[in-house]
C-alpha cells in the first residue's frame, strides 16, 4: 500500500482508508467479531488510515475501533470527528462546535478510544451558531495539548475552509466525493489545494450504491439510514440505476468489478485526495483494496467522464442539505 500526504503539514497516511461507520450505525445490522477480523485485516494489507466518529453507534464505534487497534495503535493514522452531537439513546441533539464543547468532546474520544492522541481530529459539521474562529481556535489548543496531531474540517464551504484555516493549519477536508457526486470540483477542491489541503473523499462508493449490489430499496435493511435519502427513493432509485449499468459497462471492458473501477476513478483525480471506503465485510474489502493496483489511462478518463459526467446523479444526497458545504 503506498502512501499519500495529506496538507503540508506532514501526514502521511495509505493512499486508501477504512470508514469504520457502518461497523456501529445507520447501515442496518452489526455483527463486531466481523468488524474486528476486518479492521485487523485492513491493517494486514496496509490500509492504516482509519475513519471514526463519536456520532457513530452513538459513541459504540469509537470503543469498537480502539479496542480493535489496542495492541497496533502505532500502525495506525486514526482519524474522529466531534460536532454532531447524539444522547446515548441515538437522538440526534443537533451541531455543536463552541469551544467548551470542542474539548469535551476531544477527552472524551481520547478515553473511547484509549489513547493519548488523536492522529486527525475533524469538526463533523460546521456549527453556524459559533464563530469558526472559536471552534478552530479550541482545536489548536489541543494540538498544543498533545492530545490531537493535525485538524480536519467535513462538509464545510470554502470562504470556512479559508477562515479557518487562517487561525490553524487545516491539513484535510472531508467531504462526499464520487462518480455520483462530483459538486465538490467547482470551488471546494480548487480551494483546498490552492490552500494545501489534503481532501479526504468519503463514501466514494456512493454509499454502496455504485458496486451494483443493491438494485432495489428492499436490498437495504428498513433500519437503513440509506432508505431515506432522496437518491434510494422512487424514481431517483430507479434513473441512478442507469448510473450503474454505465459503470458495469465500463468496468466489464477494464476487467474490474465497478467498486474497483469506482474507487481508481476517485484515486486518480489527484495525489492530495485520499478516499475512505466503508465496508464491515472483509471480503469487500479485499475486493475495494484492489483499486489501488488499477491504472486508469487518459483514455480511460476520458471515456468514464463522457459516460458519467457531473450533475447525472437523480436526487439530494441528503434529506435535509442545510447541514453541509455551510
Amino acid at each position: 500500500m503506498r502512501q499519500r500526504q495529506l496538507g503540508r503539514q506532514g501526514l502521511g497516511v495509505s493512499e486508501m482508508g477504512l470508514g469504520c461507520m457502518g461497523m456501529s450505525d445507520l447501515y442496518g445490522g452489526r455483527d463486531e467479531s466481523e468488524a474486528v477480523a476486518t479492521l485487523h485485516r485492513a491493517l494486514d494489507l496496509g490500509l492504516t488510515f482509519l475513519d471514526t466518529s463519536d456520532m457513530y453507534g452513538p459513541f459504540t464505534n469509537e470503543r469498537l475501533v480502539g479496542q480493535a487497534i489496542r495492541d497496533r495503535r502505532d500502525e495506525v493514522v486514526l482519524a474522529t470527528k466531534f460536532g454532531n452531537q447524539r444522547a446515548e439513546d441515538g437522538r440526534w441533539l443537533g451541531v455543536r462546535g463552541d469551544a467548551e464543547y470542542v474539548r469535551q468532546a476531544c477527552d472524551a474520544s481520547l478515553h473511547r478510544l484509549g489513547v493519548d492522541h488523536i492522529d486527525l481530529y475533524y469538526q463533523h459539521r460546521v456549527d453556524p451558531k459559533v464563530p469558526i474562529e472559536e471552534t478552530v481556535g479550541a482545536m489548536a489548543e489541543l494540538v498544543h495539548a498533545g492530545k490531537v496531531r493535525y485538524l480536519g474540517l467535513s462538509e464545510a464551504a470554502p470562504a470556512t475552509i479559508r477562515r479557518a484555516h487562517a487561525v490553524h493549519p487545516i491539513t484535510a477536508l472531508q467531504t462526499e466525493y464520487s462518480l455520483w457526486t462530483r459538486e465538490v470540483e467547482a470551488e471546494i477542491l480548487p480551494t483546498v489545494r490552492e490552500l494545501g489541503i489534503g481532501f479526504v473523499a468519503y463514501s466514494p462508493l456512493g454509499r454502496g450504491f455504485l458496486t451494483g449490489r443493491i438494485t432495489k430499496p428492499e436490498d437495504l435493511e428498513a433500519a437503513d439510514s440509506r432508505r431515506g435519502m432522496p437518491r434510494f427513493q422512487g424514481e431517483n432509485f430507479q434513473r441512478n440505476l442507469d448510473i450503474v449499468e454505465r459503470i458495469q459497462a465500463l468496468a466489464a471492458e477494464k476487467g474490474v468489478t465497478p467498486a474497483q473501477l469506482a474507487l481508481a476513478w476517485v484515486l486518480a483525480q489527484g495525489k492530495d485526495i485520499v478516499p475512505i471506503v466503508g465496508t464491515k465485510h472483509r471480503v469487500y474489502l479485499e475486493e475495494n483494496v484492489q483499486a489501488v493496483n488499477i491504472e486508469l489511462t487518459a483514455e480511460d478518463l476520458a471515456g468514464i467522464g463522457a459516460a458519467l459526467p457531473p450533475g447525472i446523479t437523480a436526487g439530494e444526497r441528503y434529506a435535509n442539505m442545510a447541514s453541509v458545504n455551510r
